[in-house]
């Protein structure tokens, strides 16, 4: 691309390049062997949650040197930088997975600094891990310079026994032991064998269904989400990425003009019928949310209700990422969808080009059953379902992808925590048919509303996943199956209604019709509130205190700040 195209003068980096009197910021870039020409060009920030954390961010390292290379090839000087993230697989199961919703907001709000420090002109962000993706799409609309997403890559699926595998079974792996169905000399054979190769959980877990959802919303260049981790593709994709990122500056095309209401509604639509993660019940309104966009986890849910389960993937299902690139890949599922009318069609993506332009010579393979033809659906309606009632006045969500069972009744049994909670599911004390319900772990209760996939998988290990049910104000992992139900609404910490339980009291949970009950009066709940009175947590300073003083509910995305909505200028336009 002719660098004669861009018009420095509208840019944002003209502040720290242009003119005698930056002259001294111009002296830093000559310090790091840039040329005159380097500095005048647009400047790129190419960001990466790249770490040695865990596999799922090894590889962005050497993705992002391909993206550099795209930006330099189209005429723009690239300036690479990486921020933080924290893996969910590594913080699971203990007081670390209070980081990783955090880390969504720190993440974008590090992204955000380091973009308007140094006055860069556009993006292309590059995420492994569950929180990594949301947070840089995010920082994306939030700043509205034009933007490229690229997922790094999954992992490739393990080998035990002749079946594929993921980390999931090793968390089952742990139920199985305790329960006397596995030794501990084969859990450790397994261990050795699940994780492969770089790249993020195999299975529609947080990380691939935010893949998915890049690609859907259109933040994502068409394919760029489906290679695994360790493929050469990868690298050209990223090059291509850095390159298309040069065409939206020369567009003027931003993140603001892709992430409408219409392709919020179709990023929801490619969660339901994939069998995604309940995560997305909070990302997409926290993306929403930084556009100024009203997007609730009500509105998620009313898409999910409406929306055909067709991808056959784990938890729920027996695929693994890898198997869907193989078939076709993301665009597969999209053009089945839009060819059934669930997507529309006319928005506009990264590509420059609408959705129906993008899909238009993808073909349904037919000798596959990786993605089904909606004529024969998995189930008429979404993996993931909303549901609300007298327990969960700002609503819950489910993931039912794979289950039999959609309804279900029984007492409760309360834990005020989820050390108490797998402590008793480790014992084994607990009860078919009852409902576990672990408080205080919502987003100020916690703080940092962690995810549940040591106890869920504990419980699925030992065989009990379908026969007791599990509610929280907390989060499940999107490799959690079973009957668990999270992000109940208002959560305990603020006085909600699964903060005022007692052992014994009966739930009643409907997924077909959509309602979390409790067997308690109004007046009841209103007595017992008077007697409740507020926790106070471990966590009195530092960044954990931080966000639990600004953190909103769950429903709206558990959001930090006021928004797009408030905004009275943008960063793009300074």
């Amino acid at each position: 691309m002719d660098v004669k195209t861009f018009d420095k003068a509208k840019l944002p980096s003209r502040h720290v390049t242009e003119g005698y009197e930056r002259a001294p910021h111009r002296s830093y870039y000559y310090a790091m062997g840039m040329t005159e020409e380097e500095i005048h060009q647009p400047l790129v920030g190419v960001v990466t949650t790249w770490n040695e954390g865990a596999p799922c961010n090894i590889a962005l390292m050497r993705q992002s040197q391909s993206a550099k290379k795209g930006v330099s090839e189209a005429g723009g000087t690239p300036r690479e930088f990486c921020t933080i993230t924290v893996t969910d697989g590594i913080a699971m199961g203990h007081q670390g997975m209070k980081s990783s919703l955090v880390s969504r907001e720190v993440i974008a709000d590090s992204t955000e600094l380091t973009v308007r420090g140094h006055c860069y002109d556009a993006l292309v962000g590059l995420a492994g891990c569950d929180k990594s993706l949301p947070g840089l799409m995010m920082a994306m609309a939030r700043l509205n310079v034009p933007s490229v997403f690229m997922y790094g890559g999954s992992i490739l699926p393990g080998k035990f026994k002749g079946q594929d595998v993921t980390v999931v079974d090793v968390f089952e792996g742990v139920g199985q032991v305790s329960a006397g169905n596995m030794s501990e000399e084969e859990l450790h054979e397994l261990e050795c064998v699940a994780c492969p190769s770089a790249g993020s959980c195999g299975g529609q877990f947080t990380a691939n269904t935010m893949a998915t959802v890049s690609e859907a919303i259109g933040l994502a260049l068409p394919g760029s989400a489906g290679a695994p981790a360790p493929y050469e593709s990868r690298d050209a994709y990223a090059e291509a990425s850095g390159k298309q990122v040069m065409d939206l500056i020369a567009r003027n095309l931003r993140p603001r003009d892709i992430i409408t209401k219409e392709s919020l509604h179709n990023a929801a639509v490619v969660v339901a019928a994939s069998g995604g993660s309940t995560n997305a019940g909070l990302h997409l309104p926290a993306l929403a949310h930084e556009c100024g966009i009203d997007f609730d986890l009500h509105d998620v849910c009313e898409v999910f209700k409406k929306t055909p389960y067709i991808a056959d993937l784990k938890p729920g299902g027996r695929y693994v990422a890898m198997d869907m690139y193989e078939i076709g890949g993301i665009g597969v599922l999209m053009k089945t969808l839009l060819d059934g009318s669930y997507l529309n069609g006319d928005c506009i993506t990264v590509t420059g080009k609408t959705i129906a332009e993008n899909l238009k010579d993808v073909v349904f393979p037919e000798d596959q059953d990786v993605i089904r033809p909606l004529s024969n659906p998995l189930s008429p309606t979404g993996g993931v379902v909303g549901l609300r009632g007298s327990l969960a006045p700002e609503g819950a969500i489910v993931k039912v992808a794979g289950m039999e069972r959609v309804q279900f009744s029984g007492p409760a049994r309360c834990f005020d925590s989820e050390e108490e909670a797998f402590a008793a599911v480790q014992m084994r004390e607990y009860k078919d048919g009852e409902v576990l319900v672990i408080r205080y772990e919502g987003p100020k209760g916690g703080p940092g509303m962690r995810e549940m996939l040591a106890t869920t998988a504990a419980l699925y290990g030992q065989g009990a996943g379908e026969k007791v049910a599990l509610i929280t104000d907390g989060r499940f992992s999107g490799a959690t199956r079973g009957f668990c139900i999270g992000h109940v609404g208002p959560e305990a910490a603020v006085g909600g209604p699964i903060g005022l339980l007692k052992d014994g009291d009966m739930i009643h949970i409907d997924a077909d019709k959509g309602t979390l009950d409790v067997e308690l009066s109004e007046a009841e709940l209103a007595e017992r509130r008077k007697a409740w009175q507020p926790r106070k947590t471990d966590y009195n300073s530092g960044t954990i205190w931080k966000y639990a003083q600004t953190v909103g509910p769950a429903e709206k995305g558990a959001v930090t700040h006021p928004g797009g909505g408030a905004e009275t200028h943008c960063y793009a336009d300074i």
